[in-house]
Order: structure tokens, then C-alpha cells, then sequence
């Protein structure tokens, strides 16, 4: 399987390039692209404050350049947190996605998107101050409208980026379930 991996709004940290290697060791082929001309944040406030520098549109930009050489390959497109976002528009706007591998975040969805049976999976932690209750029903609700296949997992009491061992959010138990669920679910496709 042919992979873009978004890192977070972090930076691509060292636990972005680790998922890389645990996906390629998986037999799978991934680009991890760098939408922040490499600077890495310790806090999410400020990758966000980053993001703001930068600008939703040229961040989407930025992720539009970086999957279009490889995009008809037929894409699984991934993210975490902040990247899962992007992941989310791009796989929704390209008709040769394989799937849509969303790791702490989802994102809006524009009103007419339709995908026909796309296979979507979310792993999210329970609970999340970026992702909540009611905003994950909605947008479950709104994907399935939309055409998507979607799994969602929550991870009770695990922190917003659960899966990078150098955030104050780690649980090593939920990061280890959620890449055997999500290595599970790549197989699939």
C-alpha cells in the first residue's frame, strides 16, 4: 500500500518517522512530508501558533503538492491529529483513494462530498478535548452520509496524541492496540 502520513501540528516529530518505519516494516510504502520546513513544537500551543503563521490554505497547499506525484498510485492517506485533518480533505477529493487511516483527529466536511465506499478508520482517545462526544457523532453521521466505511475506536483515558512516546499524552497501551488495529485494517485494503 502506497501511504502519505501528515505528522501533527507538532511538527514531524521523531514518532511520525517511527509510524513510517512500523508502516514500511509492514511491507508498505510511505512519505511523511514536511508542511513545517522542519520545525518540531514540545507544546500543542505552539504548532498551532504555527499553523496560524502559516495559514489553512497553505497548509492544505503544502499537502496537495506532496501527495499529487504519487496520488495515482491509489493513495491511503493518513494523519495525526492536525494532520489527520488533511488527510481527511485530500482522501475526500480524490477519487483514487484507497482509504483514509485517521489517527486524533477528523475534520469538516464540505456539504456535497461523496465517496463511494471508502474505507475510513479512526482511532481517537476517550476523552478528547479536540474531538468530542457530540462532534465525533456528527461527523460519524456525516461521513456514512457521505458514502465512507468508517470504524472508530476510542482509547479510554488516553491523551490527545496517545501514540508519540515524547508528549506528556503517551499511553503505550493504546498507541501499541491502535497500530495493530490500524496495521489489521491497511491489510484490508
Amino acid at each position: 500500500m502506497n501511504i502519505m502520513l501528515f505528522h501533527s501540528a507538532y511538527g514531524l516529530r521523531p514518532a511520525v518517522r517511527d509510524a513510517a518505519d512500523r508502516l514500511r516494516a509492514a511491507g508498505h510504502e510511505v512519505w511523511t512530508p514536511d508542511l513545517f520546513d522542519g520545525r518540531t513544537f514540545e507544546t500543542v500551543e505552539e504548532g498551532m501558533a504555527c499553523r496560524e503563521e502559516i495559514g489553512k490554505d497553505e497548509l492544505l497547499k503544502r499537502a496537495v503538492l506532496a501527495a499529487a506525484p504519487y496520488s495515482e498510485r491509489g493513495l491511503v492517506y493518513a494523519g495525526l491529529s492536525l494532520g489527520a485533518s488533511l488527510a481527511q480533505t485530500l482522501a475526500l477529493g480524490d477519487e483514487r483513494a484507497r482509504g483514509l487511516l485517521l489517527l486524533h483527529g477528523t475534520s469538516d466536511l464540505a456539504p456535497n462530498v461523496t465517496v463511494d465506499e471508502l474505507p475510513v478508520q479512526l482511532h481517537v482517545a476517550e476523552p478528547d478535548p479536540f474531538e468530542t462526544d457530540d462532534w465525533l457523532s456528527a461527523w460519524y453521521l456525516q461521513m456514512r452520509r457521505a458514502g465512507a466505511d468508517v470504524e472508530v475506536y476510542r482509547y479510554a483515558g488516553a491523551g490527545h496524541v496517545y501514540t508519540d512516546p515524547e508528549l506528556p499524552d503517551w499511553d503505550a497501551e493504546a498507541a501499541e492496540a491502535t497500530w495493530r488495529v490500524a496495521l489489521g485494517f491497511l491489510d484490508t485494503l
